[in-house]
C-alpha cells in the first residue's frame, strides 16, 4: 500500500493524552494509517493490548503492513459505532487504560480522487467512509427532498445560502442526474453570489454531504455514551475533532458529564447523580506551529481529554 498517504494529527499529544502504561487495555476507534497505534504500541508493549477499528480497508490495508510486527494488537473491520459488541466478542470487560477518537475524513480519502470527497477534481459523488456501504453522495444529492437538503446544509455545514443550493439541486435533476463532484462544485458556484473568501463556494455543502452519508455527528454522540459503560476508573479519552460540530458534541459532552449539578437554580435539594468524567484539559490542545507548516489542515483540529472517575460498584 505505497499510494496510501496518510498524515498522523497531533500524534505526541494524543498519546501523550492516554498515559499509555504496558499491561493496559486501549483502544484507537479511528486506526486510519496507523499513526496513533503505532505510538500506541510502542508505549504499552509487550504486555498492553490495543484494540483498533476501522471501516476503511484501504486504510486496514496500510496499517496492518505498517504494524505486522506488533502481536498485542487486534484489528476490527467495523464501525467505532459498535465498540461494545464488538470488545464482547474479544471477551474484553473493561478499557483500562485509554481510549483515542481521531474524528473525520483522513487525508488520504479526501485527497484519493475516486472517493468524491473532493470538489477539486472530477469523481463520481461518493464520499464513503466504508465503500462496503450501499449509500453515498449521490444518493443524498438526487433522492433528498428539497426541505431535507436545506437542513443538512444549514445545520451540518453551516451554508447561508442553503435555501437556493438547494432549490438549484433539485432544478437540475429533474432535468439529469448529478453525478460528479465537479457538476455539483460549478452548480454551486454558478448559483451563489461572488464573495471574497479563502474557502471555495462549495466547501460546506460537500461537508455536509459528508457528515450525512456517514452520519458522523450521530455516530460520536450515540457512541461516546456507550463508551462510558466500558471504561474502567482512570481511563481517558482521548479526542480530535476537526470542524465545530464535532467539536461542539464533544464539548458539550465532557461539560455535561463532569458537572456536579444540573438541577434548576431554584431547586433547593441537588438529586444529581455525582459527575463520572474529570476535565484534563478545560481548553482544547491546538496543533502547533511547526505541525501546521507541515500539514495546513491540522489548523482545524483540536484535541480535548478527559478521565472517567465514576466508581462501580
Amino acid at each position: 500500500m505505497n499510494n496510501f498517504k496518510h498524515y498522523t494529527v497531533m500524534k505526541n499529544e494524543a498519546v501523550d493524552a492516554l498515559e499509555c502504561k504496558d499491561g493496559l487495555v486501549y483502544v484507537d476507534c479511528t486506526l486510519g494509517g496507523g499513526g496513533h497505534s503505532e505510538l500506541i504500541l510502542q508505549r504499552i508493549s509487550p504486555n498492553g493490548k490495543l484494540i483498533a477499528f476501522d471501516v476503511d480497508q484501504e486504510a486496514i490495508d496500510a496499517a496492518t503492513q505498517r504494524l505486522k510486527n506488533y502481536k498485542n494488537l487486534t484489528i476490527v473491520k467495523d464501525s467505532y459505532t459498535n465498540i461494545k459488541q464488538a470488545l464482547k466478542n474479544l471477551n474484553i470487560e473493561k478499557i483500562t487504560g485509554g481510549i483515542l477518537f481521531d474524528l473525520g475524513a483522513s487525508y488520504h480519502q479526501l485527497t484519493k480522487q475516486e472517493r468524491g470527497f473532493s470538489f477539486s477534481k472530477e469523481a463520481p459523488l461518493d464520499m464513503r467512509f466504508n465503500m462496503d456501504s450501499n449509500f453515498s453522495a449521490y444518493d443524498v444529492v438526487n433522492s433528498y427532498k428539497e426541505e431535507d437538503l436545506v437542513k443538512i446544509f444549514s445545520e451540518y455545514g453551516e451554508e447561508r445560502f442553503s435555501k437556493r443550493i438547494a432549490k438549484k439541486i433539485v432544478e437540475e435533476r429533474k432535468i439529469k442526474k448529478i453525478e460528479t463532484t465537479t457538476e455539483l462544485a460549478n452548480l454551486i458556484v454558478n448559483c451563489t453570489p461572488k464573495i471574497k473568501s479563502s474557502i471555495h463556494p462549495a466547501t460546506r455543502v460537500f461537508q455536509a454531504i459528508r457528515i450525512e452519508v456517514n452520519q458522523e455527528l450521530q455516530n460520536i454522540k450515540n457512541t461516546l455514551n456507550d463508551v462510558f459503560d466500558l471504561l474502567d476508573f482512570g481511563a481517558i479519552i482521548s479526542i480530535i475533532s476537526f470542524h465545530s460540530l464535532e467539536d461542539r458534541v464533544v464539548k458539550h459532552t465532557f461539560k455535561y458529564y463532569s458537572t456536579r449539578c444540573h438541577c434548576d437554580k431554584n431547586q433547593i435539594i441537588c438529586n444529581c447523580p455525582p459527575p463520572i468524567l474529570e476535565l484534563v484539559n478545560k481548553k482544547p490542545i491546538m496543533a502547533s506551529a511547526e505541525e501546521i507548516q507541515e500539514n495546513p489542515p491540522s489548523r482545524s483540529a483540536k484535541l480535548r481529554v478527559a478521565r472517567y472517575i465514576k466508581i462501580k460498584k
